[in-house]
């Protein structure tokens, strides 16, 4: 099928919310997914102590905050970042899972991994969302993406976290992503993989200007028909275009937010929440032109 033709008929079919565990992931509004990092290194916040009490107060902050979704990651995938032992993601996020689909029993939870087996034991204990930087690299991931039918994020990415920034070239980035997560959706759905989530990636082998130029031309992506995520919360791009350190680049990501959902984003994955809630329904009722 050509993509032309495949556009078509991802449009005319295009659904509006995603069975999610026991919940339902409904697509009519922009939704906001807050991250639950359970890492020392992540790029924000790297350094700090962690520990499952922790990153369970951290959540229940941001549910409290409105977070429609929490994303829940054990590994750091920020430049030049190593991979971490299976038994130590486990252990950073199992915990955290088991505890906020108890008590939270109607929040989907993510697992941000890239581990099929990290994947299956997060399901297990609650969680109801893959989100895998490799795009589901692994046969286990797809594997296990068919056979349990929960939404997955399928991101872009050249390489790997260690080595991505070296891959960051490009002929025509928006026309290259764009290709490639059409390519890899139909394949996956070809392998039994539904409720699909495409995500271009931003900050993964990508420039501060290959950033830009798929925010600009975001709607190339929407027009595939599956939901949009972004993340590009407190990256360093925001930090380079307006000189600020991580822990200062929140308006900036508010100004990002507001653009992808006036391109069509449909999730916006974010550390803060509130003030991500207000810029996207704002930039979702202007995009609307009404009430």
């Amino acid at each position: 099928m050509s993509l032309k033709r495949w556009r078509e008929k991802a449009i005319n079919t295009r659904l509006r919310e995603y069975r999610c565990g026991g919940a339902r992931l409904s697509f009519s509004l922009p939704l906001i997914m807050g991250v639950v990092n359970v890492t020392p290194d992540s790029f924000s916040g790297g350094g700090r102590r962690v520990s499952p009490r922790s990153s369970i107060a951290l959540a229940e902050k941001l549910i409290s905050e409105g977070a429609d979704i929490i994303d829940v990651g054990g590994e750091s995938t920020r430049p030049g970042s190593a991979p971490v032992p299976l038994k130590t993601e486990l252990a950073r996020v199992i915990p955290v899972i088991e505890s906020l689909t108890r008590l939270h029993p109607r929040v989907p939870v993510s697992i941000d991994t890239s581990k099929p087996e990290v994947a299956q034991a997060a399901l297990t204990a609650g969680a109801s969302i893959i989100n895998d930087v490799t795009g589901l690299s692994h046969p286990a991931m797809v594997e296990l993406a068919g056979r349990t039918q929960a939404p997955v994020v399928i991101m872009h990415m050249k390489g790997k976290p260690g080595d991505m920034a070296k891959k960051a070239r490009y002929g025509d980035v928006v026309t290259e992503v764009t290709a490639w997560l059409a390519r890899r959706a139909v394949e996956l759905e070809s392998r039994g993989v539904k409720n699909i989530i495409l995500d271009p990636g931003l900050g993964f082998a990508k420039t501060a200007s290959h950033n830009l130029a798929l925010l600009n031309g975001l709607e190339k992506i929407v027009e595939l028909g599956y939901p949009v995520l972004i993340g590009a919360s407190r990256k360093s791009f925001i930090g380079k275009i307006l000189d600020k350190p991580v822990e200062e680049r929140e308006v900036g990501t508010l100004a990002v937010t507001a653009i992808a959902v006036m391109k069509g984003a449909s999730i916006i994955r974010v550390h803060e929440v509130a003030g991500n809630i207000q810029a996207a329904r704002m930039a979702y009722f202007m995009r609307k032109g009404g009430i």
